[in-house]
């Protein structure tokens, strides 16, 4: 038998260095987060041959005392936490005392710092795990860390670094994130002696906003929402991007959790719930995110590289984000550009005030553009609509005007080839797609008229027998009486297995075994579940699709202006059900543009 040993330090620290370093950009988040951690207010980031050679990270934070250095180095030794209350509420960055033993095993390091109240600067060297004492230097307040030959000690790790161009791009893509996540913070990246990156500290949210615009592109803040809103002990701020700018990849989608990048099956669920009604399929959202609470709410001791945290009140942090993104979307209603985000809907210890309807003014009966009267006869949008009063209804009459003024989208001059409508407002020209905008509003109504009606439910003759697991029984268990009320009966008949005895009476003729799977499957990871009102909207959608006006079909200038009017009252009318942008906006500058004039 192989006999039991202790291993030495040094291949502890390697073997520690497995799991936290990864790769060059794995240094640099662990150098810079000690940094935001010290308190630094300007950091500096060198590399050199994408961190194979040189990674040195300056800032000038609290500096660490010359007797302290060289526990600075030693596996386990941390200023961050001191008892498990302090594990149980982590506010810093750091907090495993891993960081620096593990990168001065797989690299030559040295450490040099200067502490607020020191009248000079030591530094200590770390080569192959072998630590020399600290020495007099010269340095401002704050601290330096320079890593040397990352894994040259370790040949089966350094073989498996990429090109130096793909190494320089992870640690480029992880400054972005920090550089969002710390306006304050002042950040230069450099590339071989060249600078790449300067992130100036933002002093207010305009600034903020411009750091977002340096990494997520200079159309982001024309096209994403404002949010900022708190409940429950919970707070949410930041952008979102509008649907009509969604991307292909996941690549923009910044969310932060008391100031750290994460990565939770919670928070994407959530947020792709709230996009579901807006986003095209195969498209994402972008987003910068910043959710705050208080940190025993949120364990961030789960994964060595701290990429993942688990909330202690998952479901409340989920409805608590998908309510506010989701209300938040539902404004971006034609014409309006991008509003605040609204109070979200209520829930659990939320005090919730319903905003006041908007009203829009209509054309005065002697706008200049001379369509008629705001009498428009209430037969024209019902003809267009082609829908019954109960499902459509036509809106309140609008208040009077002042002289002069118009509505967001103007008032419609003329229609194009029979597809789209054009109107004038006071920037300039609007065009908007007719058959995609009335999709958009035909559906919204649709959705309202099942909302406020009796949901019917129907019976299955024979019973359906499902095998699930041990813990969506118990979902279906614990969630009995909000299935109910959505219309699906579920009861548990064993430690795995369920019996389906209603559905709703929308989803006849549905995949009655695969929908219980789905909404059982989303409550057992998530503790709640859209997978009946995804099905039912998706129905709805079809049939505001068919039910809409056609291209092809002519109207009459009230038609059109009562079409305006409803886009403008309407709930997430800036896009149609697929995503697509129902309207654009051309101004004065860009008609001008277009013809050269004032060159």
């Amino acid at each position: 038998m192989t006999v039991i040993r202790l291993l030495p330090p040094e291949l502890i620290n390697q073997i520690a260095a497995g799991e936290v370093i990864e790769r060059a950009s794995s240094v640099v988040k662990e150098l810079v987060e000690n940094s935001l951690d010290a308190g630094a207010t300007r950091i500096e980031v060198d590399i050199e041959a994408g961190g194979a050679r040189l990674i040195r990270v300056r800032d000038d934070g609290g500096g660490i005392h010359a007797d302290e250095l060289p526990l600075a180095v030693a596996s386990h030794a941390t200023s961050k936490i001191g008892s498990f209350d302090d594990l149980e509420q982590v506010a810093s960055m750091g907090f495993r005392g891993e960081a620096l033993a593990s990168v001065s095993s797989v690299a030559r390091f040295a450490l040099t710092s200067r502490a607020r109240d020191q009248d000079a600067a030591f530094r200590i060297e770390v080569d192959g795990g072998k630590l020399q004492a600290a020495r007099p230097a010269q340095h401002p307040q704050g601290t330096s860390v320079e890593v040397r030959d990352l894994f040259y000690n370790v040949p089966a790790r350094r073989k498996f670094m990429r090109a130096e161009r793909t190494e320089f791009a992870h640690i480029d893509d992880l400054l972005k994130s920090l550089a969002l996540a710390r306006g304050s913070v002042e950040f230069r990246l450099s590339h071989n002696g060249k600078p790449v990156r300067i992130w100036k500290a933002a002093r207010d949210e305009q600034a903020q906003l411009q750091r977002v615009a340096e990494v997520l592109g200079d159309e982001f803040p024309a096209q994403s929402l404002r949010i900022d809103h708190a409940a429950a002990g919970l707070h949410l701020s930041g952008w979102v991007g509008l649907p009509t700018a969604s991307r292909a990849q996941a690549d923009s989608q910044y969310f932060y959790v008391n100031g750290r990048l994460v990565r939770d099956r919670i928070v994407a669920h959530a947020v792709r719930q709230a996009y579901a009604d807006v986003l095209f399929h195969g498209r994402h959202a972008a987003f910068v995110l910043y959710l705050e609470l208080d940190p025993a709410g949120v364990d961030v001791n789960v994964h060595p590289a701290k990429h993942e945290v688990r909330f202690r009140e998952q479901r409340l942090v989920h409805d608590f984000l998908f309510r506010t993104l989701h209300e938040a979307l539902a404004q971006t209603r034609a014409g309006l550009g991008t509003l605040p985000a609204p109070e979200p809907a209520p829930m659990a210890g939320y005090s919730y005030a319903p905003p006041a309807p908007l009203a829009w003014p209509s054309p005065s009966s002697q706008s200049r553009l001379n369509l008629g009267t705001r009498e428009a006869p209430l037969a024209d949008y019902a003809a267009l609509l082609g829908a019954s009063p109960s499902i459509a209804s036509v809106p309140a009459p609008l208040p009077e005007t002042a002289e002069g003024e118009a509505p967001p989208l103007g008032f419609a001059i003329a229609q194009l080839k029979n597809i789209f409508v054009l109107a004038e407002n006071a920037h300039g020209m609007v065009l908007v797609d007719m058959h995609a905008a009335h999709e958009r509003i035909t559906y919204e109504k649709l959705k309202a008229g099942r909302v406020t009606s009796n949901l019917r439910s129907q019976v299955l003759l024979v019973p359906l027998s499902i095998a699930v697991s041990a813990k969506e029984a118990a979902a279906a268990e614990e969630h009995a009486e909000s299935l109910a009320e959505w219309g699906l009966e579920l009861s548990r008949s064993g430690p795995a297995t369920i019996v389906v005895r209603r559905i709703p009476a929308l989803l006849e003729g549905a995949d009655v075994g695969q929908l219980s799977r789905d909404v059982l499957s989303e409550l057992a990871q998530h503790g709640s579940s859209r997978r009946l009102q995804e099905l039912e909207n998706e129905l709805l959608s079809t049939m505001a699709c068919h039910g809409s006006v056609r291209a092809g079909r002519r109207l009459t200038l009230p038609e059109m202006n009562a079409l305006l009017r409803e886009m403008e009252a309407t709930e997430r009318s800036g896009q149609c059900n697929h995503g697509r942008p129902t309207w654009v906006q051309l101004s004065l500058a860009e008609l001008d543009k277009l013809f050269m004039r004032g060159r």
